[in-house]
């Protein structure tokens, strides 16, 4: 639910708050008022698509606050998206600059306009007044059919997906079989000459440092030498110069403790010199000149290095391009085996088959169903004797969407043969099918926990209104409904009633929005009646009209008969 819209600079509306309550919410207002303006509003904040034209002018940037109850659908999602649910609240924000950049945040954390789009369909669920068009089109109608049926569609694409690739792979080998055997030849001859060599993962670091060594052993030797003599072995060396220090200080270390960290230092230097004697004589005692390990290193070095040139890589990327090369080969071998093709096409196309027609099923038992409850809210707009039908239509090839399209069918009044709804003249009609299909698929399926309808009852009037008032605040029984209406018997419907008005103020078109009640409410509706000269003969219908539809909200308080 929709708990709370707060704008800023955006297009005519300097700075606006509102709260939003459960149940059926009205905006009203003169024609061009900017009652639209704020389903704008919460489509950017649900990461519809915006630009530089939405900020006020003369302002930096648009703002748009959107807070809303915390589905327990998402709850998963924020935290694997790093918004940490801190309430049972969720907060969107959205910010568009004079230049048109746009930032947004969830829950205060920085977020993409593509995160904000994966929210709409557990926040929002909007119909326009040119709704019945989408209703024309395929894919809305499975959508919706889908939507009742309570059918998850995922599988079947994630089929479809599988043998659309399966099929491709299955041609593509029947077509190219001589060119994939030359590249299958190409490649295995490559891969054995690159196995001949067979390089290690980290050989070629290996084969450089013993190289380096090998190579300048003498020098190494020569220099370990010449440390060791240094330290322990001429006839001046460290090690002596060190004991003779050591034992000139400890004569007259009695005389003065002072002396005693200098004392520790040289005892920890002779222990160090000594250490480092042992590691150097060590060192001497196994080294030794190998050149016939240097030249096996300089022929694999070598080898390492022509291969590498001939394939234009660096000796380190072998082992890599080995693996690749192995690889490819394997998906040679793969597309060249027309036998397990076939099979794997098979697989696909009879798991393809199961998802579809488990799809069928469940589209096949919801069609009749769907078409009785909008048949039946049809008769309550209006269109007695009318009635609403769904065709599952077979496609010739598996499809995405599954085995069948579906197309609604309507018959205006008794008698007359159901045609596609595009076929249908009346645009008042057009507005009451729409509505009918929007409130029964709106009660019967899960989704958003509010629901807005844009000016969808356009068209509409006389009784029809006020049944289609009351339908909305049947609705608002169960979901939040916030309805943009002309019509004073829907305002009158309504638990909330927000008025939007455009005024010139310092030179400038502003828009505001206020929430109405009691003798203001009265007015609205009045205004609504009649126009702007409100007469006490308006006035009183508009009053009849709030005191009747709050009668019929109230229960009923006549006992039923035993």
């Amino acid at each position: 639910m929709l708990r709370r819209l707060s704008l800023r600079d955006f297009v005519i509306v300097p700075e606006l708050e509102l709260d939003f309550g459960t149940g059926f919410a009205a905006l009203t207002g003169e024609t061009g008022a900017g009652k639209s303006i704020l389903i704008d509003a919460l489509q950017l904040a649900l990461g519809q698509r915006g630009d530089a034209g939405v900020v006020r002018e003369g302002a930096a940037r648009a703002e748009i606050s959107a807070e809303f109850d915390r589905p327990a659908s998402l709850l998963v999602w924020l935290e694997e998206g790093g918004f940490e649910p801190e309430s049972d609240t969720l907060l969107l924000r959205r910010v568009i600059d004079a230049q048109g950049k746009s930032r947004a945040w969830i829950n205060g954390s920085s977020a993409t306009v593509a995160q904000l789009r994966e929210l709409a369909d557990h926040l929002l669920d909007i119909h326009g007044q040119h709704a019945w068009q989408g209703l024309t089109r395929a894919p809305s109608v499975r959508e919706l059919l889908d939507g009742y049926a309570q059918a998850d569609t995922r599988a079947v694409a994630r089929a479809h997906g599988a043998w659309r690739q399966a099929h491709e792979a299955l041609e593509k080998a029947r077509t190219e079989q001589a060119t994939l055997a030359s590249e299958h030849e190409r490649i295995t001859w490559q891969l054995g000459e690159i196995e001949r060599l067979a390089p290690g993962e980290d050989e070629w670091d290996g084969l450089n440092s013993e190289h380096q060594r090998l190579s300048h052993s003498q020098s190494l030797m020569d220099a370990a030498r010449q440390a060791l003599d240094a330290l322990s072995e001429a006839e001046l060396n460290a090690e002596s110069l060190t004991q003779q220090a050591l034992d000139g200080l400890q004569d007259v270390l009695s005389y003065d403790a002072a002396l005693a960290p200098a004392v520790e230092a040289l005892l920890g230097a002779q222990a160090q010199l000594q250490d480092a004697a042992h590691t150097l004589s060590t060192y001497l005692h196994s080294a030794e000149l190998d050149p016939e390990r240097l030249q096996q290193l300089d022929e694999r070095l070598s080898a390492w290095m022509q291969l590498a040139r001939r394939y234009r890589r660096q000796p380190a990327e072998l082992p890599a391009l080995h693996q690749e090369w192995k690889t490819e080969l394997a998906r040679l071998d793969a597309a060249t085996d027309l036998d397990a093709l076939e099979r794997q096409l098979a697989s696909a196309r009879k798991d393809y088959d199961a998802q579809a027609a488990a799809l069928s099923k469940a589209r096949k038992a919801a069609a009749p169903r769907l078409a009785t409850a909008v048949t039946q809210a049809m008769q309550q707009l209006g269109m007695s004797g009318g009635a609403f039908e769904i065709a599952l239509l077979p496609q010739a090839e598996p499809q995405s969407f599954g085995l069948e399209s579906a197309e609604f069918l309507v018959a205006g009044h008794a008698g007359s043969t159901p045609r596609p709804l595009a076929k249908v003249a009346s645009g008042g009609e057009l507005s009451r099918i729409a509505l009918a299909i929007a409130v029964t698929t709106c009660q019967h399926s899960g989704g958003a926990g509010t629901l807005i309808f844009d000016e969808i009852d356009a068209g509409v009037g006389g009784a029809v209104a006020e049944t289609v008032g009351r339908l909305m605040k049947q609705l608002g029984r169960d979901r939040q409904v916030l309805a943009v209406t002309h019509l004073p018997q829907v305002a009158a419907c309504a638990d909330q009633h927000f008025v939007v008005s455009k005024a010139l103020k310092g030179g400038t078109t502003c828009s505001e929005v206020r929430p109405v009640a009691g003798e203001q409410r009265v007015a609205e509706i009045a205004r609504m009646l009649g126009g702007e000269r409100l007469s006490s003969t308006s006035l009183a219908h508009a009053q009849e009209m709030l005191d009747l539809s709050a009668q019929a909200a109230k229960p009923s308080s006549r006992k039923a008969k035993p």
